[in-house]
Parts: structure tokens; sequence; C-alpha cells
């Protein structure tokens, strides 16, 4: 019988989670249908815009992600301390971009004078706020929905979408971490549309490569399926590589970049008879691939967010 949610999350026993949301019924998320020939691929990117929108709104890090055909997997760590420190204004801010909210809420935040009555409600509100900003199940309900209702608007159905509300997965040791954050990254090379990671759409292990995200592209899509987001923060990286562990509490991923994709290199060489894919014999080391020295890649690896912020800039 299946737990309940609230405890199969837990943030004392780890903060890592694996997340996985596949469609029901015959209909394609993404990809190309093969009965009636009618491509869905433009939506892979509503689930990766999405993804990567409401990880900058969320006190959530996005680890990895693929996003397939018929269901998507993302890595998350939930960090409710990145919620602490905000104001309660940042709060209402970022809970607005997703929700309208009651009317006190969007009064104060329409600077209108208001009595000390509805100031102390505007307070609770924004405590809830908060909590709801750290919560895994509110991120999936923030992710899912607006997909589901922008698909049945599009394929002219109504009914659910979505299999379930999400299958969640505690990881609980480093080694788990790094192994499911290398399965979620091969799932493309490993059902047959990518031969290599790096050439792989739609997952982090290529945006980690070659930084691609485009924040105002993205916005202008995701507002067509919900019209209250309005984003206008930075966006934010994916979680960084940290490397070796050291005395601090690491907020990272405690392995080093050039290290895991040389373990998704490895992994991704290893036939699997129940797969399709896997990576040539033939094919030269991932940094050879990519056109990096080892000096060169620990640069690039090591600048990845001052990098990051540097192409966001440039796109803007």
């Amino acid at each position: 019988m299946p737990r309940p949610r609230s405890q199969q999350i837990s943030i004392t026993d780890t903060p890592y989670y694996h997340i996985v949301s596949r469609c029901v019924r015959r209909t394609f998320l993404c990809g190309q249908d093969q009965v009636t020939g009618k491509s869905y691929e433009h939506r892979r990117q509503w689930i990766e815009d999405r993804i990567r929108l409401l990880a900058s709104l969320f006190a959530v890090d996005i680890a990895a992600y693929a996003v397939m055909s018929n269901h998507y997997h993302v890595v998350v760590k939930l960090d409710p301390a990145q919620a602490e420190p905000w104001s309660d204004d940042e709060v209402l801010r970022r809970w607005s971009c997703l929700f309208k909210g009651p009317l006190l809420v969007q009064r104060y935040l329409a600077g209108d004078p208001q009595e000390s009555y509805e100031l102390a409600q505007v307070a609770e509100f924004t405590q809830c706020y908060r909590q709801r900003l750290a919560d895994l199940s509110w991120f999936m309900k923030c992710l899912n929905e607006p997909i589901a209702r922008q698909a049945n608007q599009e394929d002219g159905c109504t009914g659910h979408f979505w299999e379930a509300r999400f299958k969640s997965q505690a990881l609980r040791t480093e080694a788990a971490l790094l192994s499911c954050m290398a399965y979620v990254d091969l799932n493309p090379l490993r059902a047959g549309i990518a031969d290599t990671p790096e050439n792989s759409e739609h997952t982090s292990i290529k945006e980690r490569i070659t930084p691609r995200f485009d924040l105002a592209q993205a916005v202008r899509e995701q507002m067509q399926m919900d019209a209250l987001l309005r984003f206008d923060g930075p966006v934010k990286p994916l979680l960084h590589f940290e490397g070796a562990l050291v005395r601090e509490a690491q907020t990272g991923i405690p392995f080093a970049f050039e290290d895991y994709l040389a373990l998704v290199d490895f992994t991704g060489r290893a036939i699997d008879p129940r797969k399709k894919g896997a990576i040539a014999h033939t094919l030269p080391p991932i940094l050879q691939r990519l056109g990096f020295t080892p000096d060169q890649w620990l640069d690039q690896s090591t600048r990845f967010e001052a990098l990051y912020r540097e192409r966001r800039r440039s796109v803007a």
C-alpha cells in the first residue's frame, strides 16, 4: 500500500529526491505519435522551461532532468533554508508570479493602504506561502497542472493528462544520488534517440555542457499556459558540483563535474540488453569529443555559474 507523501519526503533523512511523472492515455507528452504521425516535440520545451523557472521561484534546486516522449525525470534538492532569509515582500512577489492570491494580498502588493488587522492577515498568508515555496508537492503542482491544461487544450479533450500526482524516490547516499543522476542524463541515449550524452536534447547534462537557457523566451512560452506567471528575477543555475568533501557543510553535489562526466561516459558505454542505445566504443572519451583539454575543462567547470550569468546577460 502506498505511503502518504508526508512520510515519503523527509528533509532530515535526505534533501535529494528522484521524481518521475508519466502521461496517462496513449497521448504523448512529446515526440512523434507513430499511429497518427502527429508531432508533440514542442511540448518537451514546455517542461524544460517550467522546471527552470519554478526552481528560480522555489527553494528547490535541480540536480538533473530529462524530458522524454511520455514522461520526465527530475532529481531535486529540497532546501527550505533558502526561503528563511526572504523578506515578506519577496515571498509575496514570488508567490504572485504563480497565483493571484487573496484580495488582501493583491491590495498589499499594489501599495494600497491597509488596516492593522489586514496587515496581520497578510502576514499569515506570507508565512503559509513561505512554507509552500519550499514544498515539493507544491513545486510539482505548479509544474504539472499548467502543462496538463495546455496539452488538453491543444488536444481538444478533457480529463487526466498525468498518470498520477508524481512518483518520488529518496536518494539517501552519495552513490544513490550520482547513479540516479547518471541514469536520468542517459535516458535519451538508452531510448535510442541520442547517440551521446552531449547531444541529448532537453537534459541537464547538455545544459551543463552548453548553457543555452533563454529566460525571455521561456517566460513568453510559459505565459501562454499560465497567464499569472510574471517572472522577472534571475534564473537559478542548475545545482553546482563542489568536488571532494570538505570540512564545511556542502551546498552542492559532492563530486567533481569532470569526474561526473567520466562516470556518465563510462556508464553510457555499458550495453544494457533491456535498452536500445549505448555510446559506441569507437568514440573517444567525452572530453575529447567536446574539444577540451583537462585544463580547459577545469576552468569551464569551476566557473560554470559565472559563465552562466554572463551568457544570460547576453541574451536578456
